[in-house]
């Protein structure tokens, strides 16, 4: 690839130029970077396995570093700040793979002498492969979906990061937006899941519907809706209504009494997040594996382009390919992927046969596809990763079983099937997100591929000891630690194995998802809004209703930047808060953690939660309201 096509990808200009050399890998980024990998490592596992969820770690790690590399060492790079937050949340994405699917080994190995709790050497080589591979494979993707759809792929949090490092280096009137939706956002946060002034999820049950409606009440998520715009966040929401308002009533209507394995209570006796969780899911699942392969398709003219002009570019010296344009080469990669898949198949502290590890090759390339085009289009904190999960499961539990691999030795296979191809949808998925931070201000995207593998490396290492102590603690499966991704993917495992599996309704998503293809509608959003509790559409709704109120009333382009100025710093303000919380949840006090102690209960109620989230819906009104000017970059 020489200069000329560099030229030709895209006009758009970043904060840096590309003629511009600034510090970007150094001493400090590289040992702050680690540091904060480990740390947001720890609070995502916990924060996972205790709800279910994690949340991104990008823009707190940028904040924190702004704090301590601009603020205490008196450094001005905005480039060293941007590879300190795309180490740190290299932690984040790590671990949430591996919570989500692994604790399923400790649970058997709980019930059963015949699976073996796996080593902290066993896990810290799975989530190695895993990091490892997610940031090879997101090399050859990042021109086709970084580059040659800017503009197409919001990707929310990226940009949302990238006008929090240039709200730190430029200062000014865009600067006070983007603090102020960050300030109001982590006070926010900080009294709906601090002290749980109002439940930060509200619910209602519709009996004569037979379903629920509800909201996650958060500002991110607005946040979110605003920079991804009426359509996308329309599509998702479209998606929830088809899951919550057609097939629940339907399943509860028709389903009675029966029990639909491997759920263990009859469709009567559920509510609808109950029916949700059992069933809904599944039909999800499909829908989300299909959009997925659909959407493949769809983008594997663009990728084997980008692909071959990668590999045309072996002849060439790096100097002449533009600084923010330069990859890490395609022989490191390719070279790379294949030790990988080697080792997997070879070492014996995984237990992956030859099988595995060629299924861990073709699917991981595929949902890194997946993943990171989901991303582009909802986000990270909504990437359904378990749902990409329950897909390889599904796969890759079928062929061991049909080739002979069953019993507890082909479920433990499956489980680290599933865990390394988790890890590799969500580091990038992450990885993504921070490329189009880079993208944006102008970093160098072979020293953020190397900074992910730094990332990754060190959370690696930490994160069999952060998983034996929160074993040891409370125990995968109990109160305080209920595991429900792992739990979930258990369940999956053993239902393909026992030939339960409630494969129709995984085969009702597919044909969904054609239905979708069929009427000319983005497969991908609906799949998602279908995938995820409509709690986290509706928000996301309203805040594209935001948008595009003030497109019809023909606002300027300086007033729907403050907009998205003060999107990203709601998106910032509620991730900061959120590690800070889930540190809290692990300080004992008493019989319980700190963040128990100030817990109010919810005192408020449903009520005081759509209230407290008018107010936030309203302050976006209010920052857009005095147009900002013309946009910084085209």
């Amino acid at each position: 690839m020489n200069s000329e096509d560099n030229s030709k990808i895209t006009d758009f200009k970043p904060y840096v130029p590309a003629d511009k050399v600034l510090p970007e890998m150094t001493v400090p980024s590289f040992l702050l970077g680690v540091i904060l990998a480990v740390v947001f490592g720890a609070a995502n596992a916990y924060l996972g396995l205790r709800v279910g969820m994690t949340v991104s770690a990008s823009i707190p790690a940028a904040v924190i570093s702004m704090g301590i590399i601009r603020r205490i060492l008196k450094r001005d790079s905005i480039l060293e700040n941007n590879m300190v937050q795309t180490i740190g949340s290299a932690g984040e994405s790590l671990a949430a793979g591996a919570i989500f699917t692994l604790p399923a080994l400790f649970m058997w190995a709980q019930e059963s002498p015949d699976v073996q709790a796996p080593s902290f050497l066993t896990i810290t080589l799975i989530a190695l492969a895993g990091g490892l591979l997610g940031v090879c494979f997101m090399v050859p993707l990042r021109t086709a979906l970084i580059v040659e759809e800017h503009g197409v792929l919001p990707f929310p949090e990226g940009y949302a990061c990238a006008e929090v490092l240039l709200a730190g280096e430029e200062g000014g009137d865009k600067s006070k937006v983007v603090f102020s939706g960050l300030g109001l956002a982590a006070v926010y946060k900080f009294i709906a899941d601090g002290l749980c002034l109002f439940p930060s999820e509200v619910h209602w049950e519709i009996p004569a519907l037979r379903t629920g409606f509800g909201a996650d009440v958060l500002p991110a998520l607005a946040g979110v809706g605003y920079i991804c715009g009426r359509e996308i966040s329309s599509y998702m929401f479209a998606g929830g209504i088809l899951g919550w308002f057609v097939l629940i009533p339907l399943l509860s209507l028709f389903g009675g009494d029966m029990v639909i394995a491997p759920a263990s209570d009859p469709i009567s006796s559920l509510d609808s997040f109950g029916i949700w969780s059992s069933y809904l899911r599944y039909i999800g699942a499909g829908a989300v594996a299909a959009g997925g392969i659909i959407s493949l398709l769809k983008s594997l003219p663009t990728i084997i382009r980008t692909f071959r002009k990668a590999m045309q570019g072996f002849g060439h010296k790096e100097a002449e390919v533009v600084r923010t344009n330069r990859d890490m080469p395609m022989a490191v990669v390719l070279s790379g992927v294949a030790v990988i898949a080697i080792l997997i198949w070879l070492m014996p502290a995984i237990p992956v046969s030859l099988i595995g590890a060629v299924i861990i090759i073709v699917f991981g390339f595929f949902f890194a596809t997946v993943s990171s085009r989901m991303v582009g289009l909802v986000g990270s904190s909504n990437n359904p990763v378990s749902g990409m999960a329950i897909a390889t499961l599904l796969i890759a539990t079928s062929l061991l079983k049909a080739t002979g691999h069953s019993g507890a030795a082909g479920m433990t296979s499956a489980i680290c099937i599933g865990t390394i191809i988790c890890i590799v949808s969500a580091m990038a998925g992450d990885m993504s997100q921070d490329l189009k931070t880079g993208y944006i201000v102008g970093a160098t995207p072979i020293r953020q591929q190397y900074g992910e593998m730094i990332g990754s490396i060190a959370a690696s290492i930490a994160i069999g000891g952060i998983m034996y102590l929160l074993n040891n603690a409370w125990g995968y499966g109990s109160t305080q630690l209920p595991a429900p991704q792992a739990t979930l993917m258990k369940l999956v495992v053993e239902g393909v194995m026992g030939g339960t599996l409630p494969w129709a309704l995984v085969f009702a998503g597919i044909g969904i998802a054609v239905v979708i293809e069929v009427l000319g509608l983005p497969i991908l959003p609906v799949a998602i809004g279908l995938y995820l509790p409509i709690h986290l559409s509706t928000p996301i709704f309203v805040g594209g209703m935001v948008r595009w109120f003030l497109e019809k009333k023909k606002a300027d382009k300086g007033t729907l930047e403050r907009g998205t100025l003060y999107s990203s710093g709601l998106i910032a303000g509620e991730g900061l808060v959120g590690i800070l919380l889930a540190v809290f949840a692990v300080i004992p006090v008493g019989e319980g953690s700190l963040g128990d102690a100030i817990n109010m209960g919810g005192i408020l109620g449903n009520i005081g939660g759509v209230i407290f989230f008018i107010l936030i819906v309203a302050s976006m009104f209010l920052f857009c309201r005095k147009a900002g000017g013309s946009s910084r970059r085209g």
